[in-house]
């Protein structure tokens, strides 16, 4: 795991507080120093060092700035190591769906094409289980590539604003209508 998911698994899984974390990511494990990392993110210093001394949370924005660049600088530590010459191998275009697991299991699906442009795209699934679940898995979507994801609605406000890439809610019309008959129907 890099040091930006560590940090957002950390977060969202674990309650860990942020500040210590970006500081220990940013000085220790970069080992850039405060205004260095500024001057990349383009956070202003004076921001930044009310986030690392705890006496400011960064909206996501900010805190999608500081992410990002950490991986940047983690991606080019490691470009570094490996040499230029190394080509990468030419991935499949995804979908992301995340959603639970029932509503993946009933997924026909395992690849979509469209018409005008003809493209296809694998579908890739996430399954999760909460909402932090989502958060971290949209996060790990994007990461790992995708071209666009599909989210339930109760994260896609939230997921929207911590991914750059489309984003589709799913909008379950005929099985909400489903689940009220059935509701009714358990009452009777």
């Amino acid at each position: 795991m890099n040091i930006a998911d560590g940090i957002v698994t950390e977060i969202f899984r674990n309650g860990k507080e942020l500040p210590a974390l970006l500081t220990r990511a940013i000085k220790q494990s970069l080992g850039v120093s405060v205004g260095e990392f500024s001057e990349k993110s383009g956070v202003p210093a004076s921001t930044l060092y009310k986030i690392l001394s705890g006496q400011r949370d960064p909206n996501l924005q900010t805190f999608r700035r500081i992410i990002n660049t950490i991986r940047a600088i983690e991606e080019a530590e490691l470009g570094g190591k490996r040499g230029r010459g190394s080509a990468a191998k030419e991935k499949r275009k995804f979908i992301a769906i995340i959603c639970s697991r029932g509503c993946l299991d009933v997924l026909e699906r395992t690849t979509i094409t469209t018409e005008n442009p003809r493209a296809t795209f694998d579908l890739k699934e996430y399954a999760v289980a909460s909402i932090e679940e989502a958060i971290l898995a949209a996060v790990q979507a994007e990461k790992d590539g995708a071209s666009a994801l599909v989210c339930a609605p109760i994260v896609s406000s939230t997921v929207e604003k911590v991914v750059s890439i489309p984003l589709t809610t799913i909008r379950p019309r005929s099985s909400v209508a489903r689940a009220i008959e059935l509701a009714a129907k358990k009452t009777s």
